[in-house]
């Protein structure tokens, strides 16, 4: 005789897989802004500023730049990245030939080494608001950035020296042109980077903002 023997089947309920934790850093991604130039500019928080401590080497550049296997630092990168006509780019990221638009007076250069790269908003200036307080590796971001278009800027060298670490209320691009796009870009970098403003500089922003320059839209996206 077969005895025929059901063995007991014992169902355990299995839980959903857990889903895949989305890193602390997406989650905290910012946004892009887009808002007028006279909302933006009151957005900018306003103190005093303070120089005390300030050495130029306190913010490290140029670095190796966002691509660290192309051989070449944050200058040349942004030089190619600017350039209307591209340079040939030979070993050790030398470059040649090429054709740069300086927008702040309007000047064609065929040289790279004419031009400056210009930090918008300049490194003593960003100290006075705010940087002071930074740790050296948010200084090193800030002195490399182009995670934002306007913030580093290949523009003649006599313009830039010019404009020296001088904010608007002292310094516009000496083409009337490139002054709307100029104040736009600085009050962007401003946001941005989260830095103030002192009374004289608000001042200098509201008139463009309020005037000639009230049609002139800026964009930002904070850094982390």
């Amino acid at each position: 005789m077969i005895t025929s023997v059901l063995a007991a089947v014992v169902l355990v309920p299995v839980a959903p897989a857990a889903a895949s934790p989305v890193p602390a850093a997406a989650q905290a991604a910012p946004m892009a802004e887009v808002t007028t130039l006279a909302d933006a500019v009151g957005l900018v928080p306003v103190t005093d500023e303070d120089r005390t401590g300030y050495t130029r080497s306190s913010f490290k550049h140029w670095n190796a730049g966002d691509d660290k296997a192309d051989g070449c630092n944050t200058r040349n990168e942004v030089l190619i990245a600017e350039a209307v006509v591209a340079p040939t780019v030979e070993a050790g990221c030398k470059l040649s030939g090429g054709m740069w638009r300086s927008y702040y007076d309007g000047q064609e250069v065929t040289s790279a080494g004419a031009l400056d790269i210009d930090h918008m908003v300049p490194l003593a200036e960003a100290w006075d608001s705010g940087a002071s307080a930074w740790s050296a590796a948010r200084r090193e971001a800030y002195a490399n950035d182009q995670g934002a278009d306007v913030s580093l800027v290949a523009v003649t060298a006599r313009s830039n020296r010019s404009k020296s670490d001088q904010d608007p209320a002292d310094w516009m691009p000496p083409s009337p042109e490139a002054q709307c796009r100029y104040v736009g870009e600085w009050v962007s970098t401003k946001l941005r980077w989260q830095l103030t403003a002192d009374d004289r500089e608000l001042e200098a922003l509201k008139v463009y903002a309020e005037g000639p320059c009230e049609d002139t839209i800026v964009r930002y996206t904070p850094a982390v």
